[in-house]
C-alpha cells in the first residue's frame, strides 16, 4: 500500500478505448473495426489487420473520473488527466493530455499516437489523474487500476471472457435448475460472480470432443463447437448484464463494477453503433423497459456475441477441412 501526503481520490479512472486506425505508409488510414479491442482483456491488437507496414496507430480514448475529482471545492486545481504509453523493450514514453468533454464532467476524452518503430512488442497504456495541491503542481490524485496492453503485432485480442467452467450429468445433477436441460449439451448461467458454463456429460462423447486435441477434422469441430458456446455465453451475459441495471434519480441507468460492465463495454459498439457506450446503454435501456425496439434489437445482440466468439472464423476453417476431404476421397 503506497502512502500519500495529501488528499487522494480512493476510486480509480475508467479508461476505455474507442477507436483504433492505423496510418499506412502514403497516409492513407485503415479504420480497424471493434474486434481490435477488448475492454474485458484490456489489449488493443494491432496486427488484426494484418499490414505489417504500418506507419502509426491513433488509439482514441475515453477516462471516467471518479466522484469528486471535478468538484468546484476539491482541494486541488489546476486538473489534468493525461494518458501514458510505456514500453519497457524500447525505454519509449509517450504522454498526452486529454480534455474535458464539458465543464464540470468526470468524462475526459482524446488520442494517442503510436509510432511502430518506436515500438517492437507491447506497451502498456494507463491515465493519472494529476493536479496542483498545496502549491505543488503534478501530484497525482488517482490513476486507472489496470494497465491497458497494446500490441504490436497480435492479430487477436480477445482472450475470452473469465468463465466458471464445470462438468455433471444433467439428469443426475445436484443443482436442481440443470434438471429440466437434460437433453442440452451446455447450459449458461449468468447471474454469479462469473459467468458459470455447465457441460452435459449425459450428451456421449461430447466432453471427450471438447477436451481432444486429435487433430483433423474433429479438431475443426471442436472449435466450432466451443465458438457456438461461446456465442451462446455472450448472449447470456448480455442480457444478464441489462437486465438488473441500477438507475440514478434521473433515470439514466449505471454501467456495473463488475464483470457485467465489461460486457456491456465491450458489446455494446456493435449492438448500437456509432454512439458513445454511455448513450448506448441509455438507448438499450430505454427499449428494453419501454414499449417498443427491444425485439429488434435482439439481431444486433446476436451479431455481437457472434463477432466475439469466433463463430465466422471456426465455420469456415470447418469448411475447408470438409472440401479437403472431398478433394482428398476423389483423388
Amino acid at each position: 500500500m503506497k502512502f500519500y501526503p495529501y488528499k487522494r481520490l480512493n476510486r480509480p479512472i475508467t479508461l476505455r478505448v474507442t477507436s483504433v486506425s492505423l496510418k499506412l505508409p502514403g497516409g492513407a488510414r485503415d479504420h480497424l473495426d471493434t474486434t481490435a479491442y477488448s475492454t474485458p482483456q484490456r489489449t488493443v491488437a494491432l496486427g488484426v489487420a494484418q499490414h505489417d507496414d504500418w506507419v502509426s496507430a491513433r488509439i482514441d480514448l475515453s477516462a471516467t473520473l471518479p466522484p469528486g475529482a471535478t468538484d468546484p471545492d476539491a482541494p486541488w486545481g489546476d486538473l489534468r488527466v493525461l494518458a501514458v504509453l510505456t514500453d519497457g523493450d524500447t525505454n519509449v514514453r509517450t504522454t498526452v493530455d486529454l480534455r474535458q468533454d464539458a465543464p464540470g464532467s468526470k468524462e475526459w476524452s482524446g488520442a494517442i499516437e503510436v509510432l511502430r518503430d518506436d515500438h517492437v512488442g507491447r506497451a502498456d497504456l494507463a491515465v493519472y489523474a494529476v493536479a496542483t495541491i498545496d502549491g505543488v503542481p503534478g501530484r497525482a490524485i488517482t490513476e486507472t487500476d489496470a494497465d491497458w496492453t497494446v500490441d504490436m503485432t497480435a492479430e487477436e485480442p480477445l482472450g475470452g471472457l473469465r468463465l466458471d467452467v464445470r462438468q455433471a450429468s444433467f439428469a443426475k445433477s445436484a443443482r436442481e435448475w440443470l434438471r429440466p436441460f437434460a437433453d442440452a449439451p451446455w447450459a449458461v448461467n449468468a447471474s454469479g460472480r462469473l459467468p458459470l458454463v455447465m457441460i452435459n456429460t449425459d450428451v456421449e462423447g461430447f466432453s471427450d470432443l471438447l477436451g481432444g486435441e486429435s487433430g483433423g477434422i474433429e479438431n475443426k469441430v471442436h472449435e466450432l463447437l466451443v465458438s457456438q458456446m461461446a456465442t451462446d455465453v455472450w448472449t447470456a451475459v448480455f442480457h444478464s448484464a441489462v437486465g438488473d441495471l441500477e438507475v440514478e434519480p434521473d433515470g439514466s441507468p449505471v454501467f456495473p463494477t463488475d464483470w457485467r460492465g465489461e460486457v456491456l463495454r465491450e458489446m455494446l459498439p456493435d449492438v448500437v453503433p456509432g454512439l458513445r457506450v454511455e448513450e448506448a446503454l441509455r438507448q438499450v435501456h430505454r427499449r428494453r423497459t419501454g414499449d417498443s425496439g427491444w425485439v429488434e434489437l435482439q439481431t444486433r445482440v446476436h451479431y455481437a456475441a457472434v463477432r466475439r466468439s469466433g463463430a465466422s472464423k471456426a465455420l469456415a476453417n470447418v469448411l475447408r477441412a470438409l472440401q479437403q476431404m472431398n478433394r482428398e476421397d476423389s483423388a
